[in-house]
């Protein structure tokens, strides 16, 4: 008769483990210039500090999958990279979109360094409002007028990146609060919704897409918010010791394939588990029918060292299927902040068997409960393998998204697209590393992934997008 601890290893052995990948390619490059107007044309006079209010940037803050060659893609909370009113962190009234972005990818000349190229078109600017009215600031005692937006009307309230934007009688969760920070974006199943996530609430709301209405509103468990509000992201840190980092809330939103599932990821670990200097991060399931939420504990790299130790952020989760998932986990090194990448990597990740941590609170009683995850795409190896230069590597490559698959010498792959958040700013002033200004666009890097790195892939079906 087997023994017991016999039976266990062999039940162990059939247990699937993420792998380490065994073929991921850089196949393509393709940019959208960072100098140019969106299509909100409504939206083009100046903000607070002067720069156009439909600047086209940001927008690899977030990047979704729509069907066929169709991407969604978000900036965050606007322009806030040029100094003006440190009242308000530099934020202004720019007006939340999502960007529609159409791609055509096609073999490259003979010789060209890639084999394909990428063109991404623009071809639609959809607002996001509230049938319902929002918070605004007044701008009483930060030097600055209403943050109320001049498009509002009867049953439309825009959403906007100020800071003050926000009821202070109130936790930061409020969903009447017109403050926002996109930063995760996924289609819905139908084709109809756009479930966007955001650091200010952190908030997870459900928008129509033809619109750009709110429709839905995912509130998370109180833990998450912090109590006392500011518009200042370094007094609201230091006036709370519980909720999320202030400007690091829930940076990354996955959708399971079977579109019953919302999956949303904080940038780094809540206030709680040890804010910016913790290990442990959270991973939080949504159900959409019910909202229900679990919770699940993401261990950072210790980027650092053992005396001193040092964790990147999270930008992105990506479902592979309903339980296994790619994380974007990286540091703010590259192209925009005047150094050289050094961090940023892709890790897959199996949820089948991890604890859940819903009622664990603190990095010490979250340790050992951590969800398992195997190394899946170096970037910065990548890219550099390619010609590319550390310091040339956007800083915040924070958009992930599969793509069609294609057939490549025969052979079929899926196909893996990484997108920057450029800040909105087009043009960079020269550095350390370059002597003259330099251009930045919103970029794509396009990956081909071999079948068998995610042996269970399970591709979104998106009604009216296939």
């Amino acid at each position: 008769m087997l023994n017991k601890s016999l039976i266990l290893s062999l039940l162990a052995s059939f247990i699937v483990t993420p792998s380490a990948n065994a073929e991921v390619k850089l196949i393509a490059i393709g940019s959208l210039s960072g100098k140019v107007g969106d299509l909100s044309t409504k939206t083009s006079a100046p903000l607070e500090n002067g720069v156009p209010g439909n600047l086209l940037g940001g927008i690899g803050s977030g990047l979704a999958y729509a069907g066929s060659n169709t991407f969604i893609a978000i900036p965050d909370r606007g322009p806030n990279a040029v100094s003006y009113n440190s009242a308000v962190d530099d934020t202004v009234s720019y007006i939340n979109r999502f960007q529609t972005i159409q791609v055509k990818l096609v073999r490259s000349p003979l010789g060209s360094a890639l084999p394909f190229t990428l063109t991404p078109c623009l071809i639609a600017t959809t607002l996001l409002s509230s049938n319902k009215p929002l918070y605004y600031g007044t701008g009483a005692g930060l030097g600055l007028p209403s943050g109320v937006p001049t498009l509002n009307r009867n049953n439309t309230d825009y959403f906007t990146g100020r800071s003050d934007n926000f009821d202070p009688s109130q936790i930061s969760t409020d969903p009447n609060d017109a403050r926002f920070d996109p930063e995760g974006v996924r289609v819905s199943n139908d084709g109809e919704s756009i479930f966007i996530s955001d650091e200010y609430g952190p908030y997870v709301y459900q928008f129509n897409r033809q619109t750009g209405k709110r429709i839905k509103v995912f509130t998370l468990p109180s833990k998450f918010a912090v109590s006392n509000l500011s518009p200042i992201g370094a007094t609201e840190i230091s006036g709370n010791t519980s909720g999320r980092v202030a400007n690091k809330g829930m940076e990354g939103l996955a959708i399971t394939p079977n579109g019953k599932t919302l999956v949303g990821m904080m940038q780094s670990p809540l206030l709680q588990d040890g804010g910016t200097n913790g290990a442990y991060n959270r991973i939080v399931k949504i159900d959409i029918a019910t909202g229900a939420t679990q919770e699940y504990a993401y261990q950072l790299d210790n980027i650092g060292t053992s005396a001193k130790p040092k964790y990147p952020t999270v930008s992105e989760i990506l479902a592979i299927n309903d339980h296994e998932f790619l994380v974007d986990e990286r540091d703010g090194n590259g192209l925009g902040d005047g150094s050289q990448a050094v961090f940023k990597k892709i890790y897959h990740i199996d949820l089948t068997n991890a604890q859940e941590v819903s009622n664990i609170t603190g990095e010490n009683n979250l340790a050992g409960k951590a969800v398992s995850k195997v190394l899946f795409l170096d970037v910065v190896a990548a890219l550099t393998q390619n010609g590319i230069k550390p310091e040339d590597i956007p800083a915040k490559l924070e958009g992930l998204s599969f793509g069609e698959d294609m057939v490549i010498n025969g052979v079929k792959k899926h196909t893996l697209f990484i997108a920057n958040d450029n800040d909105f700013i087009g043009t960079l002033m020269p550095d350390a590393y370059h002597s003259t200004s330099v251009d930045n666009p919103n970029k794509f890097f396009i990956f081909a992934v071999d079948i068998a790195d995610v042996l269970g892939f399970i591709p979104q079906k998106i009604k009216g997008g296939e």
